[in-house]
């Protein structure tokens, strides 16, 4: 289960050592860390990471088709984690020590930053190969987070962006070492950490308002 711990003024959460899917414990382990940043008070940033061959691999689809009658629920808890993290107000950076899927692609996304290892492990949309579209609200945030040309070669097929390759593309800021992936996502996070409080929320919040109202409107999860 995911763990959340503090370096100086840099938050770091684990997200876990297997391939951490969106189980709904899951979910609210994640949501209650998210909550204690937030509540903190001075200088503080955010790392999210994991430990192992996965950062994260998406949603739980054995938890959701063994649970059919809670997919609305589900889903809903899935957007709202999205949309916290993605106002949250101090800066918070992902490092992808690890494969990065779907539903943890997004989640990626939804930081500030992103340091990816550079010789192993794939970011990938894979919901094109897989038959799963993407919610509305799933769609505006990939689309907002990325480039035009970047958003929709990843969405529409499927492609696996190594590092070096994603990178290139801007869906992470930089590819480094494995044994750097940790340590250059706290540097980044520790030189933003004086900015936290509610200006930057504030900031955050409007920059992506049409995102997140699609991820928090439960009325509007397909559209």
């Amino acid at each position: 289960m995911p763990q959340l711990d503090r370096q100086d003024d840099v938050f770091i959460l684990d997200l876990g050592d297997a391939e951490n899917r969106f189980h709904p414990d899951w979910i609210a382990s994640v949501d209650a860390a998210l909550g204690e940043v937030e509540r903190a008070e001075g200088a503080r940033a955010l790392v999210t990471t994991a430990t192992g061959k996965f950062f994260s691999n998406g949603l739980d689809l054995e938890w959701l088709a063994a649970n059919g009658e809670r997919y609305r629920e589900y889903v809903v808890s899935v957007h709202a984690l999205l949309a916290r993290l993605l106002e949250l107000p101090v800066i918070s950076v992902a490092a992808l020590q690890g494969h990065t899927f779907a539903a943890g692609a997004m989640l990626a996304l939804a930081h500030d930053f992103r340091v990816m290892r550079a010789d192993r492990g794939f970011w990938c949309l894979p919901e094109a190969e897989i038959g799963i579209p993407f919610t509305p609200g799933m769609s505006s945030l990939i689309q907002a987070r990325l480039t035009p040309q970047a958003a929709h070669e990843a969405m529409t097929t499927a492609r696996r962006y190594g590092g070096e390759d994603a990178a290139a593309a801007a869906i992470v800021d930089v590819a480094v070492a494995e044994d750097a992936v940790r340590s250059t996502a706290v540097g980044i996070a520790a030189a933003h950490a004086g900015k936290a409080g509610a200006t930057l929320g504030t900031i955050k919040s409007r920059m992506y308002s049409s995102t997140v109202d699609l991820l928090r409107d439960p009325e509007r999860l397909l559209g």
